[in-house]
């Protein structure tokens, strides 16, 4: 069966500090006031996508690994990554503060949990006024002082608040200490990794009144306290453009704003994904269309060398490896 445009049902996530804009700003379908994620594409053990749309309806992403290989992902992924897609996409919504936190590198995640690392990357889609991120130190931090706020519980005070608004675009790689502020929406752009080192939750418990596990004691090696303060993406977006965003040897993201009509040429040797975060979009291969809605994430496999995106106004990320 040849491969075409592929859309996922997705996955949704309550979480303690989730809300309702995965639905009422995104169209996801849940009832849930604590919806805290949408994975839309996702090889993770136990949480594996599966396909929503066309002849593969209902067929599973790690499925679709073992029967198209190259043909799905491309010749060079597939030699580096086998049969494990290497990349987990979410929308995130923040109606609470989430826990600040940190992801270890590729030999700390392999030597303790047999997993990748979490090298990551944030859009804002919409952010509440006076929303914000949590992203490294705001002075030079060395292990001495970081062990002594968290001790003394003032770990706040010396980390660094970013207020942020739509299109503000951040790369989180492992070893940065981060959190997602309450009133944040956002795309995430990730390994294959749902390892996370939770060092600070705000002091809150849950409905039994248990506060959540925290992982200090794996956190203080896997913290890189010498991190460069160039977190925070600065682009320029052209009209019918890939502009790129960030680009690293796990992923590479640009946005692309699309008005009319544009040919899109793969030359990558890998897949292709895209995330509508404004407005929707028409993909067609060989004369058949794929719509994708505002909020919705499509994969466009390796063997797909030539398509045309079409939109009035829409803004899209544009992923590869």
């Amino acid at each position: 069966m040849s491969l075409y445009p592929l859309k996922f049902k997705p996955i949704l996530k309550d979480k303690i500090w989730g809300g309702q804009k995965l639905s009422n700003f995104l169209n996801k379908s849940t009832d849930s006031d604590m919806a805290g994620e949408s994975w839309e594409l996702s090889d993770v053990e136990g949480d594996t996508s599966l396909v929503a749309n066309g002849n593969l309806s209902g067929t599973s992403l790690k499925t679709l690994m073992e029967q198209y290989k190259a043909d799905l992902v491309g010749e060079k992924v597939y030699a580096q990554f086998g049969s494990k897609f290497p990349l987990l996409i979410k929308y995130i919504d923040a109606k609470k503060d989430l826990s600040v936190q940190l992801h270890p590198n590729d030999a700390l995640a392999k030597e303790r949990h047999q997993s990748f690392g979490k090298t990551e990357m944030w859009y804002v889609m919409q952010a509440d006024e006076g929303s914000n991120l949590i992203i490294d130190f705001n002075q030079p931090m060395t292990a001495a002082l970081y062990k002594k706020h968290l001790n003394s519980k003032t770990l706040p005070s010396i980390l660094n608040f970013e207020t942020v608004t739509t299109g503000d675009t951040f790369f989180i790689e492992v070893g940065r200490v981060h959190a997602i502020g309450a009133g944040v929406l956002l795309a995430e752009i990730q390994q294959t990794s749902d390892i996370t080192y939770r060092v600070y939750d705000w002091d809150r418990t849950d409905a039994e009144g248990n506060m959540r596990e925290l992982h200090n004691d794996l956190a203080m090696d896997a913290i890189d306290f010498d991190m460069p303060d160039d977190f925070k993406v600065s682009y320029d977006a052209t009209k019918n453009t890939s502009e790129q965003l960030v680009s690293c040897p796990y992923f590479t993201t640009n946005v692309l704003d699309v008005e009319g009509s544009i040919s899109k040429q793969n030359i990558q040797d890998s897949f292709m994904i895209y995330m509508a975060v404004d407005g929707d979009a028409v993909f067609e291969v060989d004369g058949k269309a794929t719509k994708l809605s505002f909020g919705e994430t499509i994969l466009i496999p390796a063997s797909i060398k030539d398509f045309k995106i079409t939109a009035p106004n829409a803004r899209l990320l544009e992923v590869y490896i």
